[in-house]
């Protein structure tokens, strides 16, 4: 088993205080923040601002990468790209990148698998196998962030709606969240960062007590509870009054709007009906709606 500290799991106080348990002083904290997330070398031999035996010290001591690229897919059009990257232990976890226009938005996984089981969903199917750490979490970023250095460009949104629920994984995603936001770290805006849910109504209201600038959106994809508990599980831990009790007083907390995800499903939700049931649930809500054909 692998015991060394993961540099991506580490904030900027918890990296001094490794560096300072194997006899490295504490500005070179800063220094390896600079490298990896600014500059976003690849290789700690590439931080040439330390010396050869600092590097090999380092290098020992801790590890800098623990995602490794298996497969590089690549829509017809161009717009897509997606990157299945392989774990220590051997499971695999997808990234995929999105071009629109000027942005470039990157939908990161959170867990190998997922414990929801909803039933349009693959990695539901798939089950669960283990939660990622934050660093594995962040790495996804970064790898896709130095792709883009080459052509000019930088990841501009992060959405965490890739392979797990990031609720089932709380701590670890808002440790990440909170590396991708550092100025210090990929300095990406809180409000170009998105996390989404399928309902897990009381980390909802944890989520909505620390009053992040984070957005949230909800996999809604039904407005009655028949309907929803079939499609999605969860729902029969926490049904659509509870959900939405949650929903509202997140709202209330932090004054911010909303997102319902809504995945059309031929002659299951997208009647009338279902359009009426959808307006009357969220009725009065500060809220988006995201269709998704």
């Amino acid at each position: 088993m692998n015991t060394k500290p993961f540099f991506f799991d580490l904030n900027l106080d918890s990296l001094k205080a490794e560096l300072k348990n194997i006899g490295l002083p504490e500005f070179r904290a800063k220094q390896l923040f600079h490298a990896f997330y600014v500059d976003l070398v690849e290789d700690i031999e590439e931080v040439t601002t330390l010396s050869k035996d600092l590097r090999q010290t380092l290098s020992e001591k801790m590890d800098f990468s623990r995602l490794k690229p298996l497969e590089h897919l690549l829509s017809t059009d161009g717009e897509t790209a997606k990157m299945l990257f392989g774990l220590v232990d051997g499971r695999a976890v997808e990234t995929v990148l999105m071009h629109y226009d000027e942005r470039q938005t990157l939908c990161i996984s959170s867990q190998a698998g997922c414990a929801m089981g909803c039933v349009f969903c693959a990695t539901g199917q798939m089950g669960f196998a283990r939660n990622l750490s934050s660093g594995e979490i962040v790495e996804q970023v970064v790898q896709f962030a130095r792709e883009l250095k080459k052509k000019g460009h930088g990841v501009t949104n992060v959405v965490v709606m890739g392979m797990g629920e990031p609720f089932h994984n709380y701590d670890a995603v808002m440790a990440a969240v909170d590396l991708l936001n550092d100025p210090l770290g990929l300095n990406l805006g809180a409000r170009r960062i998105t996390i989404s849910t399928v309902g897990l109504a009381p980390e909802i209201l944890r989520f909505a007590a620390e009053k992040r600038q984070i957005n949230l959106a909800i996999s809604l994809h039904a407005a009655n509870d028949e309907l929803r508990s079939s499609l999605l599980p969860i729902d029969r831990k926490y049904p659509l009054y509870e959900l939405m009790q949650a929903c509202r007083e997140y709202i209330n907390l932090t004054h911010r709007r909303l997102t319902f995800e809504w995945a059309l499903i031929s002659e299951v939700n997208d009647q009338d009906k279902d359009a009426y049931e959808l307006a009357k649930l969220l009725k009065g809500m500060i809220c988006h709606v995201n269709i998704i054909p």
